[in-house]
């Protein structure tokens, strides 16, 4: 019995042999994953429907078992709204973030270092996230 509240297998084996910047992506319900598997990624399926499960709440998930150094959104036109990336950056605090290019962003996440693709049922447009897995620290190297 596990005592995460993150259960999904899948998720838990492929973030465990995740090393250090490795990617983990949080994919919308509109990013197109069949086409973005890379060669070291495996795709978990949770967009049961519009809305199940958020990036929120996979975000959380993700923090609770992994950790987190960097995160990377796709750069959004200056009229669109992405609101979710301040919710992202109030999750993730004191992380190295960046905003690219939509392009750029796609040869991103179809590079060798991305080994976890978790499609969501996130509407919200521009809610892509790409997390870059960091270390655990041992109490003795908290300064560096």
């Amino acid at each position: 019995m596990l005592k995460t509240a993150v259960i999904h297998p899948t998720i838990l084996e492929v973030l465990a042999r995740s090393g250090h910047f490795a990617q983990v992506v949080i994919a919308d319900g509109n990013l197109p994953v069949g086409a973005m598997t890379g060669p070291n990624s495996t795709t978990v399926h949770l967009n049961f429907k519009p809305g199940l499960l958020d990036a929120l709440t996979v975000l959380e998930g993700i923090l609770e078992v992994c950790p987190i150094q960097g995160a990377i959104v796709m750069e959004k036109p200056a009229e669109a709204n992405a609101a979710i990336h301040q919710s992202y950056k109030k999750l993730l605090g004191d992380v190295t973030w960046d905003e690219m290019e939509r392009w750029a962003f796609y040869d991103k996440i179809w590079e060798p270092a991305t080994t976890l693709i978790i499609q969501t049922g996130e509407q919200r447009r521009f809610a892509n996230l790409i997390l870059i897995v960091g270390v655990v620290k041992m109490a003795e190297e908290s300064t560096f």
